[in-house]
């Protein structure tokens, strides 16, 4: 079979495949199920090639980086887990308004530097967008596997800017994955949130 035929007869199909998996990934972590790591491995590993071959380099970088995050991930919520998968004694984090603003400066200027990189010396589409998804969303995800809370509004603003940038590349399915990721993010902050303060509205053991 010609070589362009056979990636146009797989790829939706792969595509549908990563999508499925990386909706199954966002809704496990919502909920703190330790079961969001492996359906994360499936998806990163399909998106690798789909990106790739779409010339979103720093997107196919990204599902590398995501995997290796996935298996972390795994070692990070394995403790306390019951046997759904739910991480009951899951320890919630916060960063200070501070911190989070030094992080986003640093990760702003590392944008611009690599979207520089990208946009003179590789062919890639969208250089500058491309690369500021990718440079946040690496810190959101490492944001995830310690239990932050705020990783969800990053998650909101990246998974908003990937949707213009998936439509653009005609990754339609990819894009409505992102548009339930936009809206799946919002109910993880809220619930990581709720969870948080009820831990902490409960009196102090004597």
């Amino acid at each position: 079979m010609n070589e362009t035929l056979q990636y146009y007869i797989m790829a939706p199909a792969t595509e549908l495949v990563a999508v499925f998996a990386s909706l199954a990934y966002v809704v496990l972590a919502a909920h703190k199920n330790i079961w969001c790591w492996p359906a994360a491995i499936i998806s990163t590993l399909l998106y690798t090639f789909l990106f790739y071959e779409v010339y979103l380099w720093m997107d196919s970088l990204l599902q590398v980086y995501y995997l290796a995050m996935a298996v972390y991930g795994w070692f990070c919520w394995k403790g306390g887990t019951n046997t759904t998968g739910n991480v009951d004694s899951i320890v919630l984090n916060k960063y200070q308004l501070s911190t989070h603003i030094k992080c986003i400066l640093g990760l702003g200027v590392l944008s611009v530097c690599l979207g520089f990189i990208m946009d003179n010396y590789t062919p890639t589409d969208f250089p500058y967008l491309d690369s500021a998804t990718t440079v946040f969303a690496v810190f959101t995800t490492y944001l995830v596997t310690q239990k932050v809370i705020e990783n969800w509004l990053y998650w909101i603003v990246i998974d908003a800017a990937s949707i213009y940038l998936y439509i653009e590349k005609g990754l339609i399915p990819t894009a409505a994955l992102f548009v339930c990721f936009t809206l799946i993010a919002i109910y993880g902050y809220f619930r990581w949130e709720r969870d948080y303060q009820r831990l902490h509205s409960q009196p102090a053991p004597v």
